[in-house]
């Protein structure tokens, strides 16, 4: 089986048409919440730093604190939506989001980090349980997608809102603000998942939880090999490196050995799927990464202040809302493939272009054209990818699928985060440009292997 031809999940019951559509948008709202927690603080960047007197090191670890949490948790939370029921897995996540705006209150570098990974733990119980619920709700293929692509459409209108609530706030309160909109959203989503519709059936799956946490320490050790390869310190470098490479063999072993491994080994037997989820992978390495460089640049090289930091990255944020819809109906028409391949292209000649217009100092307008190319290519490839990554999937285990892609994004978002922050150092101008043009490198690569792994016709 490929992955272009992966068959429907088997978990078929059907929800009455006229509760699924408030259940729908209660789980994308949930989506959004987490989305937004992880854009919202892009732009607060500068002023986080004056307050908390953090580094680019410590800027780096209050994003990455989110994403490694969430990255590494995600691998098994898919299971654990799948085991308790997807629905239960998913309110708990949404009610701890909604405590985590106490964030706002952090006084130090420290606890605010220790805050972002409690909400990463949140985030990572949320996505692959939204997954599997909305697996639920729409049983066949072709609503599914069209489902996939309004929940990719209102979750991505995050990454839009995001920058541009995140500079209001900044600018009418501080950095702090930020974190007090999980509230109401987290209250809405609650009401609006209240019902049966979306109740999952409890699984039998185990969940080995050593791996898992050897997991989350690899993936913490590689962030934190990165940042302290940013800042020169080799020493710490070389230390964090070589435990990371012991976690990482821990955590082989014990995979091989487990009765209920943390990698869905039928999932990824599927020809095809890793190709998939270096190309998710890519994309997020691609987009955060460019998310934590780019306000750097535009407050002290362009000295725009927060909200005009927001406004400026719309090109690249407005495609997340308005592409999905139609790439829904063309995954549904043509399958995968051709949308993917289309947004990894763009992807890669955006991030090309960002890097050689920010090498020559050119105006915003060609600054605008290549953010464009970019929120073309998320827009075009991650709605298609939740998608097929659902129906390869294992009958019950569309949790694990949801979680297994998840993961590999989170784990590219911190990558991104980590390597594109470390290649800021080497200057004012050099290091934004090198650090785009890496990310064009990258998403250049995982497109290739996705040409290349997947059939041209299913």
């Amino acid at each position: 089986m490929t992955l272009a031809q992966s068959s429907p999940s088997r978990e078929h019951a059907l929800a009455p048409s006229g509760r699924r559509t408030p259940a729908l948008v209660g789980i994308a709202l949930g989506y959004f919440m987490v989305l937004l927690d992880m854009t919202v603080l892009s732009v607060a960047e500068p002023d986080l730093a004056l307050s908390l007197h953090a580094s680019t090191a410590g800027l780096q670890w209050a994003t990455t604190g989110y994403t490694v949490v969430f990255g590494a948790l995600l691998l098994s939370a898919g299971a654990v939506a799948d085991r308790y029921g997807a629905h239960r897995v998913f309110r708990v996540g949404v009610l701890v989001f909604g405590a985590g705006s106490l964030s706002a209150l952090a006084p130090t570098l420290g606890l605010l980090i220790a805050l972002r990974a409690m909400l990463g733990a949140a985030g990572a119980a949320c996505v692959p349980a939204s997954m599997a619920m909305i697996a639920r709700l729409y049983p066949r293929p072709a609503e599914r997608s069209r489902a996939v692509a309004a929940w990719a459409a209102i979750g991505g209108a995050a990454v839009a809102v995001g920058p541009l609530a995140g500079g209001a706030l900044v600018d009418a309160a501080g950095w702090r603000a930020v974190f007090l909109i999980n509230v109401p959203i987290a209250v809405l989503v609650l009401a609006l998942t209240a019902g049966a519709a979306v109740t999952c059936p409890r699984g039998d799956r185990r969940i080995d939880w050593a791996a898992q946490l050897a997991a989350c320490a690899t993936l913490a050790l590689l962030t934190d090999t990165l940042v302290a390869a940013g800042t020169r310190a080799w020493t710490h470098t070389a230390a964090s490196a070589a435990i990371m490479a012991l976690m990482a063999s821990v955590f082989v072993a014990l995979e091989r050995r487990s009765a209920a491994p943390v990698l869905e080994p039928a999932l990824l037997r599927t020809r095809g799927v890793r190709a998939a989820l270096a190309a998710g992978a890519a994309v997020n390495f691609a987009l955060n990464g460019s998310l934590f460089v780019l306000p750097l640049l535009l407050r002290t090289d362009r000295h725009l202040g927060a909200a005009a930091t927001g406004l400026a990255f719309l090109p690249l944020t407005l495609p997340f809302v308005l592409n999905p819809p139609l790439v829904g109906r063309l995954t549904a028409r043509f399958g995968s493939r051709p949308p993917i391949l289309t947004g990894m292209a763009l992807l890669a000649a955006g991030g090309a272009a960002l890097g050689a217009m920010i090498w020559a100092r050119a105006g915003y307008a060609w600054l605008a054209c290549g953010l464009l190319a970019c929120g073309l290519g998320v827009s075009f490839v991650l709605p298609a990818l939740v998608s097929a990554l659902i129906s390869a999937a294992p009958a019950g285990a569309a949790g694990a699928g949801a979680g297994l892609l998840n993961a590999v994004r989170q784990a590219g978002a911190t990558l991104g985060v980590a390597s594109m922050g470390a290649v800021v150092s080497l200057g004012a101008v050099t290091g934004p440009a090198t650090a785009l043009l890496l990310a064009a490198l990258v998403c250049t690569a995982a497109g290739t292997w996705f040409a290349l792994a997947t059939p041209r016709h299913p």
